[in-house]
């Protein structure tokens, strides 16, 4: 930072070493965020290579997509059409197809730097564009605020809108942002400055990416401009994205700790203030600090110079009411919020915590005992070698919740052959490690729907050779899939043999599945037994840990008929556009188990409903998670109904819409419910 006597030098570099070692714990090490983007980036590959040309692509942003995994965190998520583009001059319009291509103009010769009108220029057939069209100067213009309003609740029913996004919360726990906008494949014009500053960072191959994947565009303009209700804002949260993986590690965790000291420090201070600043103007201080070279040298042993260098850099911002977008720094994203006596009530604070230096950080939670432990033992080693900060089998739980969420990324049923087909060209090209695990983890669902899916069509021929051939096949699927997946896809057989009157074998193989679900080493969401599992499965690739020691929930998808008491739910779901029913493994397993000693054992039957009964009302949220609750008591009551128990049945599916509604399935609860008073006349 300045100069400083040796003893204090050392202790700033024992107290930048112990607040490093404190955010690996926070925010993760430089593994784990690798991991984190690795998946995201995998995920994406593989939606876009299964989009069809008329379809909605989806793009994991914001912090979660940058490898952050804070709490109170928004889910970010941008979508746009695959069929349209956005131009910046019409000589661009050459190299696309229009007959099938949707072109729209940016026009920002009448907005503010970073903003700008879109002119439609050839057909549409998407509703939401052709209803959000106006007429200006006898040309037709997109209006972001009418987009904005008719897809804020597209993907989310019932959100509300929040500057470009529709906005909402899961359970009242975990918010989320979604911001339907436009691509664009072409660098804008206005951030080609931004080019000729990248000398000594990002890396010209990282430039030259973010340069080649062109930006978009989010429904919201400028507050005082004339045309609020039409400009599009110019969105680089893609290219934002290439530059936060682009920094190193203590760079990161840096733009981690500006964005806990806002939460922590800043917003708690005063309510005059709060939410004036936010995590966008923190990622921009750490953009613009990087690339002017401020801080020569980003390690742990000067972690907090590199924090007060970004810390000041914010306070002559807020001094001079000037905070310069990074791609486009006329663009001051001070403009609409921070001026007048906003700023300077902003800029006290901020100064009152600057004359407080490095301590001001004690006032965050987050970190105030790695600052403390130094203080009192100054002379402490500190080891910031990150395979001592970070276990295996933390890894390991990083890794498994973070790979189950890959299962249910085909959009629709019919392309389940042509997913096999690309997961074949996967497997010939080169993949890492995590690569592989990811893979194997999405052919196993793959193959699983695929095999239901062709019983089903096989099934409506009613040609009994096409069907034998197709019980081979579907029966061959579902146990390769069994061999290299998760412990719990044995369940997806059981299901199979059900569906085909296959009561025994089903039996069996759920007989199988309880022996397994039975060890003591298996990991089930973020729960595990760590010595048990380091024992069984310690230093073993990925691949088998997966095998022999990790249980997933179930996941139907709703296009797809598994079980034939469950259309109702599925059907519920497609119509609230939810893509797979969720339901926790063990639910499932006695699920099956009533269903199929229905038709051989009743005794055992009710013995296997008594199971699933204290499962559900008494599990605290080790097997049954909260956001499952609702298919839980709904599986209880199809369960409890089919017994004749019609008083127990109404009362469980009560309790399914008293959950948060996180599989959409009330319609089919409140048909089921009506069904349920009609036939007990006496409620």
């Amino acid at each position: 930072m300045e100069s400083f006597p040796v003893e204090i030098y050392e202790g700033l570099q024992h107290l930048s070493e112990s607040v490093f070692v404190g955010l690996c714990e926070v925010l993760g090490t430089s593994q784990q965020v690798a991991l984190r983007r690795e998946t995201a980036d995998i995920k994406d590959m593989m939606k876009r290579r299964l989009i069809t040309y008329d379809g909605t692509i989806e793009m994991v942003s914001g912090s979660d997509r940058e490898g952050f995994r804070l709490k109170g965190s928004d889910l970010d998520s941008m979508y746009w059409p695959n069929n349209h583009r956005v131009i910046m001059d019409m000589s661009q319009s050459e190299y696309y197809n229009s007959t099938n291509t949707t072109l729209i103009l940016s026009d920002s010769s009448e907005s503010p730097p970073g903003l700008t009108l879109l002119q439609l220029l050839t057909p549409t057939t998407n509703r939401d564009v052709q209803s959000a069209c106006v007429r200006m100067n006898d040309r037709v213009y997109i209006s972001s605020s009418i987009y904005r309003q008719l897809t804020c609740s597209a993907i989310m029913p019932n959100s509300s809108v929040h500057g470009p996004c529709g906005s909402g919360n899961i359970a009242g726990r975990v918010e989320y942002d979604t911001a339907h906008c436009f691509v664009c494949d072409v660098w804008p014009p206005s951030a080609s400055s931004w080019i000729k500053r990248c000398h000594s960072w990002p890396d010209p191959e990282v430039v030259n990416d973010i340069v080649r994947n062109g930006c978009h565009f989010v429904a919201i303009g400028h507050p005082f401009g004339p045309h609020e209700y039409e400009e599009w804002r110019i969105s680089f949260s893609r290219a934002e994205y290439k530059c936060v993986s682009a920094t190193n590690h203590s760079q990161f965790l840096t733009y981690g700790l500006l964005k806990l000291f806002l939460k922590e420090v800043i917003n708690q201070q005063s309510e005059e203030t709060n939410e004036l600043l936010c995590s966008y103007h923190m990622k921009t201080t750490i953009f613009w600090v990087i690339q002017q070279n401020t801080l020569p040298h980003w390690c742990p042993q000067n972690f907090l110079a590199g924090f007060w260098v970004c810390f000041k850099l914010l306070l002559k911002w807020v001094y001079e009411g000037i905070c310069p977008n990074f791609f486009i720094p006329q663009n001051n994203l001070f403009l609409t919020k921070i001026n007048g006596s906003a700023q300077y009530r902003l800029f006290l604070q901020l100064h009152e915590l600057y004359k407080k230096g490095l301590a001001c950080l004690l006032q965050s939670s987050s970190i105030r005992s790695n600052i403390i432990d130094v203080l009192y033992n100054p002379r402490a080693f500190i080891c910031t070698d990150e395979s001592f900060i970070m276990s295996e089998l933390d890894f390991d739980v990083e890794l498994f919740s973070t790979m189950n969420t890959v299962t249910d990324i085909v959009p629709d049923k019919h392309q389940y052959i042509k997913t096999i087909h690309l997961i074949e060209q996967w497997v010939d090209s080169r993949l890492t490690h995590c690569q592989v695990v990811m893979l194997q983890r999405f052919t196993t669902s793959v193959l699983q729907n695929t095999a239901v899916m062709l019983h089903n069509m096989c099934t409506n021929t009613g040609v009994n050779k096409q069907m034998y051939i197709a019980d081979k096949m579907s029966c061959h699927m579902l146990k390769l899939a069994a061999k290299f997946g998760c412990v719990s896809d044995m369940l997806y057989i059981a299901m199979y043999y059900y569906k085909t009157l296959g009561y025994r074998e089903a039996l069996s193989v759920i007989e199988m599945t309880k022996v397994k679900l039975a060890q003591p080493c298996l990991m089930y969401r973020r729960h595990v037994d760590r010595e048990r599992y380091t024992e069984a499965v310690g230093g073993q690739s990925w691949s088998i840990k997966m095998r022999q020691a990790v249980v997933d929930d179930i996941e139907l998808d709703n296009q797809i008929c598994y079980i034939s008491e469950l259309i109702p739910e599925q059907d519920s779901a497609l119509q609230n556009r939810v893509p797979v029913l969720d339901i926790p493994v063990f639910v499932m397993l006695h699920f099956l188990e009533f269903l199929c000693y229905r038709h051989i054992d009743t005794t055992l039957s009710q013995a296997a409903l008594d199971d699933l009964q204290v499962l559900v009302h008494h599990d605290r949220g080790r097997y049954v998670h909260g956001l499952d609750l609702d298919i839980s008591w709904e599986i209880l009551g199809i369960c409890q109904q089919m017994t004749g128990n019609l008083q127990a049945a109404l009362y469980s599916y009560q309790q399914s819409l008293a959950q948060y509604p996180w599989n959409s399935i009330q319609g089919a609860t409140h048909r089921k419910i009506q069904d349920m008073i009609q036939l007990t006349p006496y409620q």
